[in-house]
């Protein structure tokens, strides 16, 4: 079977960047500079069919393609990594993820991830309904966003968490830090999102193969240039806090793909802080909250200055 092959176009706005710092902000691609580094030098990459080097910069609207190699895993790995565990029974645990990890192994990122920490943690006892890869991922968030997560140890459980999710009973707040001068102190976005048309590896706002999506926010600090706001969400798409801050103007600090790289901070100042469910075997409501990381309060010192 040959290798899978992705075709990327590089924005004008990306236009002075190096290529590999470019691709490994790709979360389309979920692999580290130094993988792209080695891809690189396996002849794997491409620059309008030349090969690419780690010292090409980007000109604007090149084209981009990325041969994967065929992944050999075969199944998640356990392995001790700290875990910021906040709770715990035997049907489900919550997990406080830190920025810059990877929530399941992927090409690019065969250990190393919350999965493998996971396994060690609780010696095996997932949920395995999403198979060997994802035992226990019930939902993700991105790889730069920090926050609390839910984990399945059970079937049981893991069935029960995925009907709230179908019908957006989660209570789910995060924290941001977005570019600009919000006008309003609060407001809805209801926008569709679905894949960029002109990105297939961005989300974006359209009505074309798109699905409903709802975020409500709330400025809690207005600073000169950027705001510290609190996001609800209603739905749970995928990107839905960085689209939706996209779409209004307001694009998530540090965020690179919807955004702006910034070199205080690696991806997008965004915190999932806190969240709250019905357990799906004792029907208790339990809520949890977490405090802002040390990452995104120095993103706040920054910026008040």
């Amino acid at each position: 079977m040959p290798n899978e092959v992705l075709h990327l176009t590089v924005s004008p706005e990306d236009a002075g960047n190096r290529l590999d710092a470019w691709l490994a902000a790709q979360e389309s691609l979920a692999l580290t500079r130094s993988a792209v580094q080695q891809l690189m030098e396996q002849g794997n990459i491409t620059v309008g069919g030349r090969k690419a080097k780690k010292n090409d910069r980007l000109n604007g609207g090149e084209e981009i393609a990325v041969e994967l190699p065929e992944p050999v895993l075969a199944e998640a790995v356990p392995q001790e990594i700290p875990l910021d565990i906040v709770y715990e029974d035997a049907e489900l645990l919550v997990v406080n993820k830190a920025k810059g990890m990877v929530v399941h192994p992927a090409p690019g990122h065969p250990d190393g991830t919350l999965v493998n920490a996971l396994l060690w943690h609780c010696a095996g006892q997932l949920s395995g309904i999403n198979g060997v890869i994802r035992p226990g991922i019930v939902h993700r968030i991105d790889r730069d966003t920090s926050g609390l997560l839910i984990v399945a140890k059970t079937d049981r459980a893991h069935l029960g968490l995925a009907e709230q999710i179908a019908v957006h009973s989660f209570t789910r707040e995060y924290e941001a830090v977005a570019c600009g001068r919000f006008r309003e102190e609060a407001g809805t976005v209801h926008q569709p999102i679905g894949r960029d048309p002109n990105n297939r590896q961005r989300m974006c706002v359209t009505e074309k193969n798109s699905k409903d999506a709802v975020t409500h926010y709330t400025v809690l600090k207005q600073y000169e240039k950027y705001a510290h706001i609190r996001c609800i969400l209603e739905t749970g798409r995928t990107h839905q806090i960085r689209v939706h801050m996209k779409y209004i103007g307001h694009p998530i600090f540090g965020d690179p793909v919807y955004g702006k790289a910034e070199k205080c901070i690696e991806g997008q100042c965004l915190h999932a802080k806190k969240i709250g469910f019905v357990h799906p075997v004792t029907g208790e409501y339990l809520e949890f909250d977490s405090e802002l990381p040390a990452y995104f309060e120095d993103v706040l010192r920054r910026i008040a200055h």
